[in-house]
C-alpha cells in the first residue's frame, strides 16, 4: 500500500468520512508490522479496536425495580382522612357551641327584661309602702 493513500484514508477516518471498505484497509495496514514511524501512534488505536471487538460482557446486570409502597400510601391516606374528619367535627362542635351561646344570651336578655318589669313593680310598691307609713305614722323597721 502506498503511504500517501494511507495518510489520505487516515485523514478521512479522523473526519469520520470513510467507508467500511476504507476502514478495513486502514485496519489491515495498522495491524501489519511495516507501519511508517510517524503513524505508529495510530497502530495502538487500531490494535485496541481489533482486540476489544471480540470482548463480551458476561455478568448479569441487576436492575433495581422501584416498587411503590402502597402500604405507606394507604396509611398516609388514612391519616389525612382522620385529620379532616376530626377538623370537620371540631368545626361543627364550635358552630353548635356558638349557636347555644347566642340562644343563651337571648334567654338571659328576655329574663333581664322581665326582671326589670318586676323592679318597676317593686318600686311602685315601695312608693305605696312609704306613703302608707306617712299616713299611718308607723315607725320604720
Amino acid at each position: 500500500m502506498e503511504l500517501a493513500n494511507i495518510e489520505k484514508l487516515l485523514e478521512k477516518y479522523l473526519d469520520a468520512e470513510t467507508t467500511i471498505a476504507e476502514e478495513k484497509q486502514l485496519k489491515s495496514y495498522f495491524l501489519s508490522d511495516n507501519v511508517a514511524p510517524h503513524l505508529q501512534e495510530y497502530q495502538s488505536m487500531f490494535g485496541y479496536f481489533s482486540t476489544n471487538k471480540n470482548e463480551r460482557f458476561t455478568k448479569t446486570i441487576q436492575l433495581k425495580s422501584q416498587k411503590v409502597n402502597w402500604k405507606w400510601l394507604s396509611v398516609a391516606a388514612s391519616v389525612v382522612l382522620l385529620v379532616s374528619v376530626y377538623t370537620g367535627y371540631q368545626n361543627n362542635q364550635q358552630k353548635k357551641a356558638e349557636k347555644i351561646y347566642q340562644e343563651t344570651q337571648m334567654a338571659f336578655g328576655m329574663l333581664a327584661a322581665n326582671l326589670n318589669k318586676g323592679n318597676v313593680a317593686i318600686a311602685q310598691l315601695q312608693y305605696f309602702e312609704n306613703t302608707k307609713n306617712k299616713v299611718f305614722k308607723q315607725p320604720k323597721n
